[in-house]
């Protein structure tokens, strides 16, 4: 049975203790609310001093911990002490340190729930290469990937592929379409006196070029996978599992982008029957327990390919608000897998990031007809950061944006890396 948010008004659990991690992530902001909303009472654990939580009045208390991925031990420590001395009864990891949580997981779970599934598990669902030979061995339709180690087999690779197709090329260890390679369109004269780009429909006009990574970037320890390029709409999904079971899913299209390919910034709910029998295939033939997303994509035909999984939170948690029935399916799983209930968003939830939306429209002005389609999703759409009576993150996300612009220009790398840095999880200790 499905049960939309909202419609039938939820229970409430008796009020718990919960710590979330990954402050800094709008997910966390938003779900922070919807538990505090809730009667929950919600701490946050946080390795960086800037994060959008930090101010919000939805949270009791901030502890400034630790790197993750720096000094994973002294993280663990901290955590632990942390759900002692606030008597948490639910520790819910929200970004990329959920891998780290996991590594500790049995020791924090002497003390409180864990929403967190096996390391082993995790890892085989974040690793490109692997999560897509999973999915292909369970008889879910994936695209074909290949799995590359060094620069020698990136060049033996390419030559091969551009005989039979359009690629993609992306780490197996990555996050936000950082460092994703797309096909560079090369147009040539074909014979007609002009040139021309390639059209789906000729295949003897296209010519694809893809530069190799750096040396150091491309490895045996880092490999990056080659996926085939199918061409369509994408589709994003999260869900929440309890031992195999769905009970709750949302699944949004990914309209509006940081970049061409980069990370989401408006998100809308849609109905589509294919996805979620694909997750539902997915969570149970595993028997995944936790939150869980993916990226699909969905063809000409209708059939959706799933590219890439991320094993925990994602935007579509932003859907829910107000969030009580998915407070429900995070405080209560067992509940709902007896009720044999899945919760979904409202028909018709929308929601965006306000700053990074305006980025995104200031890239549709020159495309005809789209700045129209990007007013008409603006309007009557919810800002996830602000909210009337919580309004310090909307000043807190300036301090996060200018504190990772700072370790961007310090450590050279990007803006998007620099909001990872200190959390990401690349397969270490495996």
């Amino acid at each position: 049975m499905t049960t939309r948010s909202g419609e039938t008004g939820h229970r409430t659990a008796a009020s718990l203790r919960v710590l979330l991690t990954g402050g800094r992530a709008p997910v966390t902001l938003d779900l922070a609310r919807m538990l505090h909303r809730a009667g929950h009472q919600v701490y946050v654990a946080e390795s960086a001093a800037r994060h959008l939580t930090r101010s919000s009045g939805a949270v009791e208390q901030c502890a400034e911990v630790p790197s993750p991925r720096h000094d994973t031990c002294a993280y663990l420590t901290e955590l632990e002490r942390l759900v002692q001395d606030w008597q948490i009864d639910l520790l819910i990891p929200m970004c990329e340190e959920v891998f780290y949580v996991a590594q500790g997981a049995e020791r924090l779970r002497a003390h409180c729930r864990v929403l967190v599934t096996t390391l082993e598990q995790l890892h085989e669902l974040h690793h490109k290469y692997n999560f897509i030979q999973l999915a292909g061995s369970l008889g879910l339709s994936v695209p074909d990937t290949r799995l590359i180690n060094n620069k020698q087999e990136w060049i033996e690779t390419q030559s091969v592929l551009q005989t039979v197709g359009n690629w993609v090329w992306k780490p197996v260890y990555s996050r936000f379409a950082a460092k994703v390679r797309m096909p560079t369109l090369i147009t040539y004269d074909i014979g007609t006196g002009s040139d021309q780009q390639w059209d789906v429909s000729h295949k003897n006009h296209r010519h694809f070029r893809n530069d190799p990574p750096d040396e150091e970037e491309l490895s045996s320890v880092t490999p990056w996978v080659a996926q085939a390029y199918i061409p369509g709409q994408m589709l994003c999904t999260y869900s929440i599992a309890h031992e195999g079971q769905l009970i709750s899913h949302a699944t949004y299209d990914s309209r509006y982008r940081t970049g061409s390919v980069g990370a989401s910034v408006f998100f809308e709910q849609v109905e589509h029957e294919g996805a979620l029998a694909w997750v539902r295939q997915f969570v149970e033939a595993t028997g995944f327990s936790g939150q869980i997303g993916f990226d699909f994509i969905e063809d000409q035909d209708g059939r959706v390919y799933a590219i890439e999984c991320n094993p925990r939170a994602t935007s579509g948690i932003h859907l829910f608000h107000p969030g009580g029935d998915l407070v429900y399916a995070l405080t209560e799983p067992e509940t709902l897998v007896k009720e044999r209930r899945m919760i979904t968003p409202a028909r018709g939830s929308k929601a965006m990031l306000m700053l990074p939306m305006l980025g995104s429209g200031v890239q549709q002005i020159f495309g005809k007809g789209k700045i129209r389609a990007w007013i008409a999703a603006w309007r009557g759409t919810r800002d996830v950061v602000y909210v009337g009576q919580d309004i310090q993150p909307v000043f807190e996300q300036f301090g996060v944006v200018l504190a990772a612009w700072h370790l961007a220009r310090s450590q050279k790398i990007s803006l998007t890396e620099a909001l990872t840095h200190d959390i990401e999880w690349n397969g270490e200790q495996q």
